[in-house]
Formats: structure tokens, sequence, C-alpha cells
């Protein structure tokens, strides 16, 4: 039986983690924080020793809210030098418009207009940091952006004022010349009550609105999805076909509960396997992020070794997924079940809808009730790649 793989992570397989991940303190609604402050610049050199390849920030995960420009200046440039003497690149920035209580009704739909313009100059000017480090993706996470009460928000002048935003810093980018592209991150609860563009789907139909859709995608998060009970590789599939997965979060999540964060692969592991495999079969490219966070219980030790663990479950698993693929009963398998006849067009080249009519093959001659008999094999299929994730005799 094989092993599983031991190989360490490499620069390029693109692993990057979130500076509030590691960072987090533990602190929950229920009690305060396990853990000490964590030092950014120990960060970049802790997370590159582990050999990860990138490092993302929110504005205030680096420089807290509301600190002078003189230490702000100090703060950046020691962590650039960190980036320097490690190697380790910042793919992705973003801004935080949750945290403090100025944010309590949102930032790009806040009902007040002042706040609503402060929230976008706070994400200019974390954007103009984002740019000077090289990040090419800039996450919006519309984490406050609901409300607990329908009641409180008209949600077509809501979305007027979130599309509103959504352009405006477009068109920031474009004026200032940077290399970024926009990615909304879907949620559908937690913290708010009900949050706006809660899911992928919802995501993809309001980018279609924007001025500049062209460069704006989705973050879709394991855990965010699957919240709403929704699959959530069927999510990044449809991202995937509209070449809108500009970014991803991995992590661990246990059913419609709240946002757990587990670490990758430690939820819904068949889930995980097939999203492996997605990203490294439909032509995703971009950083494998993680969005986790060390269990409240973990002193620092732990929280190393649990982004260890979520590099190498991403490891293990498309080491699986390599296998299932290029495993000939798996193949033929699929091509029992019909899988690869899903990518042939229903209608032949140049025929017309009049040309489909007009055969009766395709309707009064075709035998409906021998073509109901047929088994697909789904069942032996779905064996097969339980069988090669948890590297079953075979």
């Amino acid at each position: 039986m094989a092993q599983p793989s031991t190989r360490r992570p490499v620069r390029e397989d693109k692993f990057s983690f979130g500076l509030w991940t590691v960072g987090w303190r533990a602190v929950d609604p229920f009690g305060d924080a396990t853990r000490p402050t964590l030092d950014a610049v120990e960060a970049v050199h802790r997370l590159a020793d582990l050999g990860a390849w990138g490092i993302t920030f929110h504005d205030d995960d680096l420089i807290p809210f509301g600190t002078g420009e003189t230490e702000r200046d100090r703060q950046i440039a020691r962590f650039r030098a960190a980036l320097d003497e490690t190697g380790l690149v910042v793919p992705m920035a973003t801004t935080n418009l949750f945290g403090h209580p100025v944010f309590k009704d949102g930032g790009l739909t806040n009902n007040d207009r002042g706040i609503r313009r402060f929230a976008l100059r706070k994400v200019m000017r974390n954007m103009d940091l984002a740019a000077e480090l090289g990040a090419s993706t800039y996450v919006l996470w519309g984490g406050r952006e609901g409300s607990e009460t329908d009641a409180a928000k008209d949600v077509g002048a809501a979305l007027d004022r979130y599309r509103e935003g959504i352009d405006t810093l477009a068109q920031y980018v474009l004026d200032q010349g940077y290399n970024l592209r926009l990615a909304l991150e879907p949620k559908p609860n937690e913290p708010r009550g009900d949050i706006f563009l809660p899911t992928i789907g919802h995501a993809l139909a309001f980018i279609s609105t924007l001025e500049h859709h062209d460069m704006v995608g989705v973050n879709p998060e394991v855990g965010h999805e699957q919240m709403a009970g929704l699959n959530f590789v069927h999510g990044i599939g449809q991202a995937l076909w509209q070449r809108k997965l500009f970014h991803i979060d991995l992590n661990g999540q246990r059913g419609p509960r709240y946002d757990q964060d587990l670490i990758f692969g430690h939820g819904d592991l068949l889930s995980a396997f097939f999203l492996v495999d997605l990203l490294e079969h439909g032509g995703y490219e971009g950083p494998r992020h993680f969005d986790y966070k060390p269990l409240r219980t973990e002193d620092i030790d732990g929280v190393w070794a649990s982004a260890e663990a979520n590099m190498r479950s991403y490891l293990v698993l498309r080491e699986r997924a390599r296998t299932f693929r290029a495993d000939p009963k798996v193949q033929e398998a699929l091509a029992y079940s019909g899988v690869p006849e899903l990518s042939v067009p229903t209608l032949s080249p140049g025929e017309k809808p009049a040309d489909l009519k007009a055969d009766r093959a395709a309707f009064e001659d075709f035998d409906a009730d021998a073509a109901a008999a047929r088994g697909y094999g789904f069942a032996a299929l779905s064996q097969l790649a339980l069988d090669h994730l948890i590297d079953a005799p075979r």
C-alpha cells in the first residue's frame, strides 16, 4: 500500500496564509485570548521556514487601526524587509471593514453616507500598499454588509451603494495603473444576521452588473459556502466556468454551523478531495490560500503545527487525486458512467434547431424505456474515489 507523501511544500505549490490566521489570538464571544500577539515579521519568517510561498493581510493586521504615519511607515518597512529576507510574496491583500465599531452597520452599504466615504478611503489607502508590495488580487469581504432585521435596509438601495462602491474602487485601480484584480468573498451570515451576496451565485450575478465586471471575480471560502448547505465543489466549478475564480480560501467546515475555520481537510474530507482534484485539473493557477484559525487550545507551537497541517493535507489530497485520475479502473468507470460524453455537444456541428426537430432518431424513434433501463455506475465510481482517498487496497 502506498504511503502518504512526506515531501515538504515548495514555493511552486503556491501555498499562502493570512496574517490573521496564524496571528489569531483565539478570542471568541465566550472567552479572552489564549495566545499573545504574533509579530508580523515573525510570521513571515516562520511561514517561510515551513515552505509557504506567500502571506496576505488586512490593513489592520499589519498596522493597527489609528496608527500614526511615522509608526505605520516603520511597520511597513519591517514587513518589507522580512519579505526580502525570506523571499515570501504578498499575492493578495484586503481591508478590514468589520472590526472597528464605526462599521457596525457595514462599510460600503452603511446607512450613513459619511461612513461609506470613510470606508472607500480606507480601502484605497490599503490598495496603495497592496500594489506597492506586489499583490495581484484585492479581496473584498463584506462581513458587515447586511442586517439583523429586514426593517433596517432597503435592499435595492444597499445593492446600488454596493455596486457604486465596487465600481469606484475598480476605477481607482485603473486610474492608478495598478495590476490588481478585485475578488468578492461571499458568506451567508456571521457576524451579521444576514450578509449581502451570501453565496458564490449571488456574487457572480452581482458582478455581471458592474461597470468593470471584467476585473472583478470571486474569492470563495470552503466554510462559507458549506455554512449555506451548498456544494462547494459545484460552486468552484461554476466560478472556473465563468473564469471568475480569482482567489480561493481553503479551510475545513462540518456542516451548516457557525464559521469553524478548521484546518483544510478536517471537515468534509470527501468534498476536500474532489475540490483538490478540481483545482489541480480544472485550470486554476492561483494561490492555494489557507484561511483557517488555529484551535483555541493551541500554544504558539500548535499554531505552526496547524499551519503545516494545512499544507500537508493539500499535498496528500493532491497525491490521491493524481492516482485517482491515473487509475485505469477509474478511466474505465468514467467511460461507463458517460462522464466524458458530457463534454460532447448535444447538437452536431452546424446542426440547427430545425434539424434537431426533423431528426426522428432523437424523439420519434428514440427508445426512452431502453435508455431508462441503463445504469450509470455512479456508486462504483464514487467508491473508487473513496478508495483512492483513504488509500484502500484495490
